[in-house]
Formats: C-alpha cells, structure tokens, sequence
C-alpha cells in the first residue's frame, strides 16, 4: 500500500502497516496511528430524537435533577427536560442572565460545565468569544444558577491578547480530580490573519500568550502553583500545554488517570492527543495538515525531537468537536472507549481503547448531520448535539425489540 497525495513524498522513512482500516505509521519518537480512509459503520444503536428547535447549540452539562443546559452559539443558554423513556422538552425562554457575546463565524457562546461542587454552590462555568471583529478574544466566566437564571457573573480568564476574525477560539472545558479546570485556547486563525507582524497561528509556540494551549486555573481563576511554566520568565503562568491548533474535544478519563483531546487540523491532519503538563504538540512547526488555500505543506515535518507526536491522525478531515469517554453500563462493550463528534463526516467516531489506553479500532455511528457534542447522560445513554439552525439533541441507546438499526 502507498500513501496517494498528501503525504507520498515521505514514504522512504515512514514505514506502513494496515490493520482492519488502521494505518500505524513507524517513526523515530512514536508510532501514530493514521486514519487515511473511511472506518467501518457501528451497528446495535438507535438514533432518538429529544429535542429539536436548538440553534446552532455548542455545549451541554447535566443538572443534578437529571435535566440538561444546553449553549446555543448565538447567546443563549437553553434548558431541556428530559423524561426517563428520552422523551424531552425544550424550555421556550432562554435562561436570563447571560452578557452578550460575539457571535459571528466560529464565536459565541460556546462551551458549558458544572462546578465540581454545583450541589451546594449552583455555580456553572461558561466559555465564549467577547469582543468585535477587529478585537476579540475567549473567555471564561462563572455564575450562579437558580430558577432559570444566571446570577453573580464573573470573568475568571480571558486571553492576554486580542485578535481579528472570527475563527479558532477552542473553548471545551474539563475538570481535573484536583479541582482545577482545564480550558483549550485555538490558535486565532488561519493566514492570512496575523498577531504581532505574524501568521497568528505561529503563536501556538509563543508562551507570552495562550493562543493554541491547553490553560489550567482554579475555579476562582487564580493560577495553580504547580503549573509548568509558573517560574518561567516570559510564559504565561496559566499554560498547562502548547503548540495545538485549535481544540474542540476534551475529556479526563477517570478509568486510566489521562487527558484526551481532539483538535482540528487544517487540510487534514485532525489529531487525537493526550496532553501532559509542560508538553509542546509541535502546531506549527509539525504537523500532518496542509495549507486549505492551495494544499501546499504548512511543515515539512511531522515529527520533531522535543515535540510530543499525535496518537491519531485523520489524514482525511473528520473535523472533531465534541468528545466523551463512555463509563455507562448501557453498551458494555463500549465501556472504556471514546467518542468524538465529527462535523464533517457527519457523526460520531467510535474509537476503541485497551486497558491501557492504546488504540485497537475505529467505527463510524453515522447522523446525517454536523456533530459538535459528544457526552454521556447520567442515564448511561450517549447523547449527541448537532450543529444546525435546527439542532438536535439526540439519545443513542441500544436497539432494542420494534427499534431499527442504522
């Protein structure tokens, strides 16, 4: 087998190896496992439709009484209640409190999550994009939830700088065990747009700010002391892990004790990775991706010592957004496996994991439709959010007697 394209010119030091729809690629730091074609389509689901009528909806977080939030990219904040049988009902007044936000291309109100301790300070935490076009930036802020408003609004991060356009602002948030809060920050955009007399993308290696990190804070915002650059001079104190393009998958895995986030490539090259404190995931200075204005190489390399290597690369864009680790007992074979949303392949990639973390296969649970979230209910479903004016929130359960199968 060759490599057609994008990546034939490498073929004298990469070595292949394919494997039921599964490339491994042998190189000097670390063995990826590259995705160049379609996976084989997931059977013994059943798609069920729970609401529709969401716009362009972003993020979700469970509350405690089994109901859903969900963002939708706008501004608004919506409330779903949902039965035991997946039946649900879309709240007609959005949640009142939130500020305004810049809600233009790939900006808005974006990513949700409940504080750790939501059951006794009500307290949720929101990402988004502030500002204007020729000045905008993402932000965290907290606020307190009661009775279907949001009160006691604080920023608790915003990037050090501002940039033009409307692309990249990352934005999924995570939790650690320790209680800190983890936050992905894209890279601002793609050429032309520039930062400081560069392409804005090349801050990703640029420690004076978190454009394409990971930031880690506490709840306050406040900057945890065992951060990896907190006595370096010159970096940001709040950067936990650098060189991504643009993160809009994340997720810490309680089974194995590991971070996993997916992030979009250009022409090409999305990744999984499993980011560590202190690590540099190469972008751009290595990467898999290609220009999108004329498919010429954005790097000449796709490794580099000192440079932590992908775990997974889609060669063929899969666009992820939206990532969960399943836990439920609703699909046992599933337990411990991943799931990203992909919004331009149009569902969800089942990506399946070993004990020990490694990747053993891939599948496809196909939607017809753009996927920006992926998580997992209290109910041990999966639930799913499609990214369209008429967005859906989606239960994946298992077929069942009278269901039908994709």
């Amino acid at each position: 087998m060759t490599f057609s394209g994008l990546f034939s010119h490498k073929l004298s030091w990469v070595s292949l190896l394919v494997i039921g729809g599964l490339v491994s690629v042998g190189m000097a730091q670390a063995d990826p496992t590259i995705i160049k074609d379609d996976v084989p389509i997931e059977k013994g689901f059943f798609r069920q439709i729970v609401v529709d009528g969401l716009e362009h909806p972003w993020g979700m977080a469970w509350l405690h009484d089994g109901n859903l939030l969900v963002t939708e990219r706008p501004g608004r904040l919506r409330r779903v209640e949902i039965s035991p049988d997946g039946s649900g009902r879309l709240d007609p007044t959005p949640v009142a409190g939130l500020p305004p936000v810049y809600a233009r291309g790939q900006g808005g109100l974006l990513d949700i999550s409940l504080d750790p301790d939501f059951g006794t300070n009500r307290r949720i935490y929101l990402s988004y994009a502030d500002g204007s076009r020729i000045a905008n930036r993402t932000r965290v802020a907290r606020a307190v939830y009661q009775q279907g408003r949001l009160d006691d609004w604080q920023v608790i991060f915003e990037t050090n700088v501002t940039k033009f356009g409307t692309q990249h602002f990352g934005s999924r948030l995570g939790w650690l065990p320790d209680g800190t809060l983890l936050v992905s920050v894209g890279d601002g955009g793609n050429p032309p747009v520039r930062l400081e007399g560069r392409f804005i993308r090349e801050h990703a290696q640029n420690l004076a700010n978190p454009l394409g990190t990971i930031v880690r804070i506490n709840p306050d915002g406040t900057i945890p002391a065992d951060n990896p650059f907190t006595d370096q001079a010159g970096a940001r104190p709040e950067i936990f892990s650098y060189g991504h393009r643009n993160i809009q998958g994340l997720v810490y895995d309680p089974l194995r004790q590991k971070i996993w986030v997916t992030e979009h490539g250009a022409l090409g090259g999305d990744e999984l990775n499993q980011p560590q404190a202190g690590q540099n995931f190469g972008w751009p200075a290595v990467t898999y991706s290609r220009e999108y204005f004329d498919g010429s190489e954005i790097s000449p390399n796709v490794s580099q010592p000192g440079m932590a290597d992908p775990l997974l690369v889609w060669l063929t864009a899969i666009a992820p957004s939206g990532l969960a680790l399943y836990t439920g007992d609703k699909f046992p074979d599933w337990k411990g496996d991943l799931f990203a949303g992909a919004l331009i392949k149009q569902s969800v990639r089942h990506i399946a994991l070993d004990a020990a973390g490694r990747i053993t296969g891939q599948r496809e649970l196909r939607f017809g439709a753009r996927v920006r979230d992926v998580r997992q209910g209290p109910d041990g479903y999966l639930y799913v959010l499609t990214d369209e004016d008429n967005g859906q929130l989606i239960r994946v359960k298992p077929v069942e007697g009278g269901d039908t199968a994709p």
